[in-house]
């Protein structure tokens, strides 16, 4: 039989694809996981979620989603690891979710990476949720053959395969965002009593995902106005009885009472969700101790949003830890160290997020973009009637405003971390997308809508096992992207297993391994025997100040581009001074064994000293290895080099102009 794209697809065929393409999501993305690492971010979020099950208590890191840290904890609940605050009071008066969280998964005798599996098992239903979500819509809106080609995109996402399975809030908040649009605007064309709680709760579980919710009031707004000002009625149904609002002041006045309905139920779920108590600590936790990070001086800022925090404060309008949540994120959103090929700021880039689009979407997804942009062009173009017109863009205005509302909030933000922050906007892309297979019905067409999802496959397949790590070929590939985006766009400290298994293969006998790794997992865990290099995370525990040799440097790339030191950038006259009077002043001092061989992260317990020349150190360092080839690549993260004796000391002690010399040579292997 000839192959026909324009063959009926039945349901039952229908019904095939979809699972496939569903088990081929989640082999590909569980498969993935199973080889990584804890990443910087999960410690926190699955130790905080075990505790709010255990306890009822929120006191850590409420700013990063009730709802994605319940889930991720749900299969400890069976399982019962150790999660005791007798064992440090302390940590839990200061609310360290950091060292709880550390100690939780490597010191408490906890089956850490059975622990991780089952959270990430049952994070990965979030994936396949959105999955689902992308394909229904489209398929509402062009067919069951638009439903597919979306979902297809969907589920061979790098993007959506890297986040979809981690125990963080990215993804959850991904689904619970588009699911409240698509509850509100549900609502906007009939007011029913189901449609309210339906979209009221939809709406409660996004503002318990992600703070991101905020962005659900301006995207309520545009979609309840164009409801009011685009003509037609409005249905209202109660009482076994429906009326129709024709006037838009009448229309006005229901869809606004539905948005304080909304409200209302979304409240009633925040407060649920942290056991109806005001308080965030558990009184009979002990001891009850304080937030991590105080947000009085949030509170003490004269401006309207400041203003408001205290008054729902003072008038217990929302749990005091889902205050404390809000203001610690927005405290931290204006000004966050980043890194943007080569760049670096504390306030971000407009075209920040645009370029993580550009170089991590494959290029089936930007063939995708394009080819919708174009349509959509043509269609404008195009002399149809006025009604046919006004219809397609009824349909499409839910996906509009939640894309215009996110994209033009994201253009803005400080907060240049990671390309994740935009996980919400791909979906949108992927539902639009689905058009292309209702638009383009010739042979050829349908040749050209299916593109899209074979680029996207061989991007899936050729980046398995390590998704987080994609870049496209247009932006130089994996190997080159370090030098562009790092973070949780790269490196978010998942590749030390890769690293245990490469090291036995390849370490020379008796040679040193040094190692700079960016996140929360732990060397000692992953059988890693190396001498701690400058690291960012190190949960206080003390280290000594070591002297440098030749042999194995392993360095994240998030740590080579050293975006959290205290000399980023280029090596500057004062901080070669600094480093000088520093080596001299730390070499001294211990070989008179007048201060502690002692260093503890950020300068703790009075050693800021050592530890300030550590970091100036190893920033002196990183200036050669960002010019010099690495050895090896290990799991498109971490970055290898061995050493020789000349280009460690050089680097630790030679001269300006002997460094410069030693930098032109790498420079010339490089090229």
């Amino acid at each position: 039989m000839p192959l026909s794209f324009n063959r009926p697809l039945s349901l039952r065929r229908e019904i095939l694809a979809t699972t496939i393409l569903l088990l081929i999501q989640i082999g590909l993305a569980l498969g993935s996981v199973r080889t990584e690492g804890v990443t910087a971010d999960e410690s926190g979020h699955l130790a905080a979620g075990y505790a709010y099950w255990q306890y009822d208590d929120y006191r850590f890191q409420p700013e990063n989603g009730n709802l994605p840290q319940r889930w991720g904890a749900l299969p400890l609940l069976v399982t019962q690891p150790r999660l005791d605050p007798a064992d440090h009071l302390d940590w839990w008066r200061e609310s360290d979710v950091w060292r709880v969280a550390h100690a939780f998964l490597f010191d408490s005798g906890n089956p850490t990476d059975r622990m991780l599996w089952l959270a990430r098992c049952a994070m990965m239903a979030w994936a396949v949720a959105l999955a689902l979500l992308v394909q229904g819509w489209a398929r509402r809106l062009w067919g069951p053959g638009g439903g597919l080609l979306a979902l297809a995109l969907c589920a061979l996402s790098p993007t959506v395969l890297a986040h979809g399975p981690l125990v963080t809030s990215d993804m959850t908040a991904t689904v619970c965002l588009l699911a409240a649009t698509a509850g509100w605007w549900w609502n906007c064309q009939r007011v029913t009593t189901t449609r309210l709680a339906v979209g009221g709760l939809l709406t409660g579980l996004a503002a318990i995902a992600k703070f991101s919710a905020v962005l659900l009031v301006p995207v309520f707004a545009a979609l309840a106005l164009w409801r009011v000002w685009s003509g037609g009625g409005l249905a209202l149904t109660g009482g076994g009885r429906t009326f129709t609002i024709n006037s838009r002041p009448g229309r006005f006045g229901i869809l606004l009472a539905s948005g304080i309905l909304h409200g209302v139920i979304a409240l009633g779920v925040i407060w649920t969700a942290f056991g109806w108590r005001y308080t965030g600590m558990n009184p009979t936790v002990e001891p009850t101790g304080w937030y991590y990070k105080s947000h009085d001086l949030e509170l003490a800022r004269n401006d309207h949003v400041g203003a408001a925090v205290s008054w729902a404060q003072t008038h217990h309008l929302l749990p005091e830890a889902y205050l404390q949540g809000f203001v610690f994120l927005r405290a931290h959103a204006e000004a966050r160290a980043a890194f943007l090929a080569g760049d670096y700021r504390d306030t971000g880039w407009w075209w920040f997020f645009p370029a993580a689009f550009g170089w991590k979407s494959t290029e089936g997804e930007l063939l995708a973009a394009v080819l919708v942009l174009a349509l959509a062009v043509m269609a404008l173009r195009r002399r149809t009637h006025m009604a046919d017109r006004r219809l397609r863009l009824d349909q499409s205005v839910p996906l509009l405003a939640f894309g215009l509302v996110y994209g033009i909030t994201s253009l803005a933000t400080p907060l240049n971390i990671g390309q994740r922050h935009i996980l919400p906007l791909y979906p949108v892309l992927f539902i639009f997308a689905g058009g292309l297979w209702h638009q383009l019905r010739s042979p050829l067409g349908r040749s050209l809508a299916l593109a899209p999802v074979v680029l996207s496959a061989a991007a899936a397949l050729t980046i398995f096992p390590h998704p987080l790590t994609y870049f496209n070929q247009l932006s130089g590939g994996p190997a080159n992207g370090w030098r562009k985006l790092v973070d949780s766009s790269l490196d978010w400290g998942q590749g030390l297993p890769a690293l245990a298994a490469w090291l036995p293969a390849h370490r020379q006998p008796g040679e040193t391994v040094y190692l700079s790794y960016f996140g929360s997992n732990d060397p000692d865990h992953q059988g890693i025997d190396a001498i701690p290099l400058a690291p960012i995370y190190q949960n206080y525990e003390p280290r000594r100040f070591e002297e440098l040799g030749p042999g194995l440097y392993c360095v994240g790339a998030t740590m080579l581009q050293d975006v959290y030191s205290i000399a980023r950038g280029d090596w500057t006259m004062e901080n070669e001074l600094a480093y000088i009077r520093g080596m001299a002043w730390a070499r001294s001092n211990l070989a008179a064994g007048t201060i502690e061989n002692r260093i503890v992260d950020f300068g703790r317990e009075e050693t800021g000293g050592l530890w300030h020349v550590d970091r100036l150190r190893f920033a002196r360092l990183a200036q050669y290895l960002r010019v010099r080839p690495p050895d090896a690549v290990v799991a498109n993260s971490i970055l290898v080099y061995r050493l020789s004796e000349r280009e460690v000391q050089t680097m630790v002690d030679g001269s300006l102009p002997s460094i410069a010399d030693l930098m032109a040579e790498a420079a010339d292997l490089a090229d």
